[in-house]
């Protein structure tokens, strides 16, 4: 069975690379949000977004945070690691940017969005590992996190164990 897990990533920039993600079929995660859905949450404000998150993440083992160009600046993006985090989550990254979009475009590579973020004295990476895989074909790069997406999965969960 597949673990439950928790999508996070920029919208604008990332929804097409994100859908071949899900489409994969490897974890089972939240259901993802039109841009209509998504600019109705939006509008009522920070709290409302907060409440979806929150809601949206309970229940799931493992937050994974879709790394496209612009993700780590992303503001929600940050609240959603945290919020896994200190919710004892399994935390990882997986950089999407070459995976090619609806027009065949692919991007540059992001900032790691855990960079920032301490537990203590110690680095977020502690426990959140970042996979980049190491193809820049898209059709490779898609096989690989097919592949490795479960595994990665699991070892998240683990070193949270």
């Amino acid at each position: 069975m597949a673990r439950k897990t928790f999508l996070s990533f920029c919208y604008k920039d990332d929804h097409w690379r994100v859908q071949q993600v899900k489409n994969m079929g490897v974890v089972e995660e939240q259901p993802l949000l039109s841009a209509n859905k998504w600019e109705e949450i939006e509008n009522q404000g920070d709290a409302a977004i907060k409440k979806w998150i929150d809601e949206n993440l309970k229940g799931k083992s493992c937050l994974i945070v879709l790394i496209g160009q612009r993700t780590a600046k992303r503001k929600w993006v940050q609240y959603e690691i945290q919020k896994a985090f200190d919710d004892g989550k399994g935390v990882l990254g997986v950089y999407i940017h070459n995976l090619k979009d609806s027009g065949g475009n692919q991007t540059t590579m992001g900032s790691n969005p855990f960079d920032g973020f301490t537990v203590g004295s110690d680095p977020l990476s502690k426990w959140a590992k970042v996979y980049n895989p190491p193809y820049s074909t898209s059709s490779y790069v898609y096989d690989h996190i097919k592949n490795n997406l479960a595994d990665w999965v699991e070892t998240a969960i683990n070193l949270r164990a």
